[in-house]
């Protein structure tokens, strides 16, 4: 039984090393295993796969913070993300969506992933949600002209979905790289995912909303942070639209104090 164990646990992890984490059904285990048996197997799979998993992430994030630390401009750093192959969103979208707007800005906007438009054109938030914060940022006379727009992933996860916390870790170096290159004394996060990742918190957005956070640069310095709801949240929820203007106004006061 122990030589028949063994050559079980030899597939499982050729199975591994394909990809495969995930079994339907366990006739196989049935006629060779017991029960106990079959369930160490069971864990020894979930482990490695979850070993695999941590080290392909752990990985890829370093190759990411070195690639930053190449990049001077926005511009070199855009060709590099491009290039980049550790995440595996790249491979299902259609564009690589890097930031957009004014790279002297004083102000960075930071949302969560493009969408379907966005993927398509190449350029965040020129949806739905898009055109909802263009009328946002007009209404405390803002624009894509006086403000930097980008989000935290650069590839669009497949049908919209909540990316994943390993692909967040693995793109967190390129936000922080454009955060720096810019140099901003404000940010303006755009929904919890965004929130979460740059401010390292797992507080829900209703909380987070309203106050203001600092972060810190890469050059010492400290850029004042301030979290609302994503305009397509507001798209579905609009009776949370006068919170989200009340962020505004606080946002519009803090930059008029800047400038006095």
């Amino acid at each position: 039984m122990m030589k028949e164990i063994m050559s079980l646990k030899e597939i499982l992890e050729w199975y591994l090393e394909t990809g495969v984490d995930e079994t339907c059904g366990s006739v196989a285990f049935e006629a060779d295993c017991s029960l106990k048996e079959q369930k160490q197997i069971s864990s020894v799979m979930q482990r490695q796969a979850t070993t695999n998993l941590a080290q392909a992430t752990g990985s890829a994030y370093q190759n990411a913070k070195e690639i930053c630390a190449e990049a001077k401009t926005l511009d070199e750093l855009r060709a590099k993300v491009e290039a980049f192959e550790g995440c595996s969103l790249k491979m299902t979208a259609a564009n690589t969506v890097f930031g957009d707007g004014n790279p002297h800005a004083k102000i960075v906007l930071v949302g969560e992933a493009p969408g379907a438009d966005e993927d398509r054109i190449g350029v965040p938030f020129v949806g739905r949600s898009g055109q909802l914060l263009d009328k946002m940022l007009a209404a405390i006379g803002l624009d894509r002209n006086s403000c930097y727009i980008t989000n935290i992933l650069p590839w669009r996860p497949p049908g919209n979905r909540t990316p994943l916390d390993s692909e967040i870790a693995v793109c967190l170096p390129f936000l922080k790289k454009q955060i720096d290159i810019i140099d901003p004394d404000f940010i303006f996060m755009l929904g919890g995912s965004a929130a979460n990742a740059l401010l390292n918190t797992a507080e829900t957005i209703s909380k987070l909303r309203g106050h203001w956070f600092e972060y810190e640069k890469s050059n010492g310095t400290n850029a004042m942070v301030l979290a609302s709801f994503h305009p397509a949240y507001l798209l579905r929820t609009p009776g949370q639209k006068s919170k989200a203007w009340n962020d505004l106004l606080r946002l519009s006061s803090k930059l008029k104090e800047q400038k006095n």
